[in-house]
């Protein structure tokens, strides 16, 4: 849950103006970290942000009869706290206990796709790769696997390739909402801001719930210089998730663009209060883009 608002962060033009330089929404390319940020502030969302899918510990194999049931209940205690280590951020804790497990039951596609989000998430994308690869070797049929390794691909900024893995995804449940909001992500990262309008819009058909794939949408229309439009359906998220900090970061910038800065500071005091990690420079523009 986002902790609630503490509204007493308040930044200076000058420090807030900064702020929106790093965030890129002045029109430019800047490459961060081997991601490719396109022009403008999607980078707030669209390429900064991984959706990763987090599948079963056992979903994908039925447990094969050479495990004893204590092998089985141990596996079982060990993914409990691995899924407890990624809710806590823990990642490489994450990474051990899924090693674990793949030493103890190595044909089970699960853990090696699981493996992989934990790389993913402390950017070690090549070796999450071959996990997700090894994933797709044991369950070819399986759409997670495809779907994270798509994840990693865009941050090595192979956007085409990470394309056709959410096509794939996308031909084996052509109803998965966030399959489309990754492909709108990879479009966003070739500059086919068109494209990823209508990948997000249908995300946001599929998942009315899906607020990501929404704040998506508005960035795309601001992208595609909709800016009236794009604020709308901003301030429709704002209004809908008051406690979303990085929605609040994304309106700050339109705002701002508009000429509208008290509003604007307004909106970056309140995405500061609610994820005050805004304030620190070094993580807006290294970590948040």
């Amino acid at each position: 849950m986002i902790p609630s608002p503490h509204l007493k962060d308040c930044l200076t033009l000058y420090s807030l103006a900064l702020c929106l330089l790093l965030f890129g929404y002045l029109f430019r390319r800047t490459k961060i970290k081997g991601f490719s940020m396109s022009n403008g502030i999607i980078s707030l969302f669209c390429l900064g942000l991984f959706l990763l899918h987090p599948t079963a510990a056992w979903g994908l194999e039925s447990p094969s009869p050479s495990f004893s049931e204590e092998q089985l209940q141990q596996g079982e205690a060990i993914a409990k706290k691995a899924f407890t280590a990624t809710e806590q951020g823990n990642f490489g804790q994450a990474e051990a206990y899924w090693s674990e497990l793949i030493t103890a039951f190595p044909t089970n596609p699960a853990l090696w796709s699981n493996r992989g989000n934990a790389r993913v998430s402390q950017n070690k994308l090549a070796e999450a790769i071959l996990d997700f690869n090894r994933a797709i070797e044991l369950a070819p049929e399986a759409t997670d696997p495809y779907l994270n390794r798509g994840t990693a691909l865009e941050g090595q900024g192979k956007f085409s390739a990470a394309i056709e893995d959410y096509n794939r995804v996308l031909e084996l449940d052509p109803k998965d909402a966030m399959a489309y909001n990754n492909r709108g992500n990879a479009e966003a990262g070739l500059g086919q801001w068109q494209e990823a309008l209508q990948d997000y819009h249908k995300s946001t058909e599929l998942a009315p719930a899906f607020a990501w794939a929404f704040a998506n949408e508005a960035l795309a229309l601001y992208e595609l210089h909709r800016t009236d439009e794009a604020l709308r359906k901003m301030k429709n998220i704002a209004r809908k998730y008051p406690l979303f900090p990085d929605v609040r970061a994304a309106l700050t910038a339109i705002l701002w663009t508009k000429g509208q800065q008290g509003e604007a500071e307004s909106n970056w005091v309140a995405a500061v209060g609610m994820d005050h990690r805004y304030q620190d420079i070094d993580w807006v523009q290294k970590v948040r883009e």
